[in-house]
């Protein structure tokens, strides 16, 4: 579609440029080459008449002229996603939604298995696609790449409503016939001993633990690094080593492989974990059946 010689397809491309400022993160949003997104911001320095995004060192910089446009342009991609792609359906029985959820692999374990559960059993023809976390985040919720993100407070994006669905804390993990640990886990035998960690992506995020602790001003002697908190309680049996992760993840785990549960030897703050959604979709009455969903579930 063409509205006053504009591609209107070039305004997705053009919110993600803006969005990322970078041409290889906007390629793999949009789900093209690096050659094809650079010849789509050609087309549209070109529509503009403006650069939009320049070369500053390694960034790429919107121009004064890109940051007028990203929040109208924005609007429209979401006006047009509520008013004239979505057709709404009050039942959920009859509904056909696709929803995109980003949540870790935690959420889904504790929480949300338990929830496409109960969904399937009311709303057999509601499809759910999961959605790692990254640090596109707030760009994809704001720009309706994703309906749904669950994760804890401090990545909530401030822009869009969220709302809390319950807290949790970090415990200790160790193999439960680990020699060098007695009936209390001092904060010297956390220091003395090896550790099991997480990392997600090609970014290497540590997980939330590990914030913490720098925050905390204390550091760990990292002796195995894995991709997922699943992986932790295998990974200590038969070794030495402790592991710090979700206190309900880690109480599931006990009950199946000899571990031992500890508090964390340092205060550190209660983890709150939040539902995040894009204000659009506050009417929504096939969203809000599913929040609600999740929010009892989560109680």
């Amino acid at each position: 579609m063409r509205y006053q010689h504009l591609d209107l397809n070039l305004l997705v491309a053009l919110e993600v440029l803006l969005d990322e400022q970078n041409i290889t993160r906007a390629a793999g949003r949009l789900h093209m080459t690096q050659s094809a997104t650079s010849g789509v911001l050609n087309r549209l320095r070109n529509y503009f008449d403006d650069d939009l995004l320049t070369q500053v060192g390694r960034k790429m910089m919107p121009t004064p002229l890109a940051m007028e446009l990203q929040h109208p342009v924005r609007e429209i991609l979401f006006k047009i996603q509520t008013s004239i792609a979505r057709r709404p359906i009050d039942e959920p029985a009859t509904s056909k939604r696709h929803f995109r959820i980003m949540a870790s692999d935690y959420v889904i374990n504790i929480m949300l298995k338990d929830v496409l559960r109960g969904v399937h059993q009311h709303a057999p023809n509601i499809t759910f696609e999961f959605i790692a976390p990254d640090h596109q985040a707030s760009g994809m919720l704001n720009s309706g790449e994703l309906d749904i993100m669950i994760a804890p407070e401090r990545f909530m994006v401030a822009e869009q409503p969220s709302e809390l669905l319950f807290e949790e804390q970090f415990v200790c993990v160790v193999w439960d016939e680990n020699p060098e640990i007695g009936h209390t886990l001092t904060l010297d035998d956390w220091k003395r001993l090896g550790h099991i960690s997480v990392a997600f992506g090609r970014e290497r995020r540590p997980g939330l633990e590990q914030n913490l602790f720098s925050e905390a001003g204390l550091s760990r002697r990292l002796e195995v690094v894995a991709h997922s908190y699943h992986s932790l309680p295998m990974l200590l049996l038969g070794t030495s080593r402790i592991a710090t992760m979700h206190r309900r993840l880690a109480a599931q785990y006990a009950m199946l492989l000899p571990l031992r549960i500890y508090p964390v030897p340092v205060d550190l703050p209660v983890m709150r974990e939040f539902i995040g959604w894009h204000r659009s979709m506050n009417t929504d009455p096939i969203f809000s059946w599913l929040k609600e969903k999740i929010v009892a579930c989560a109680i």
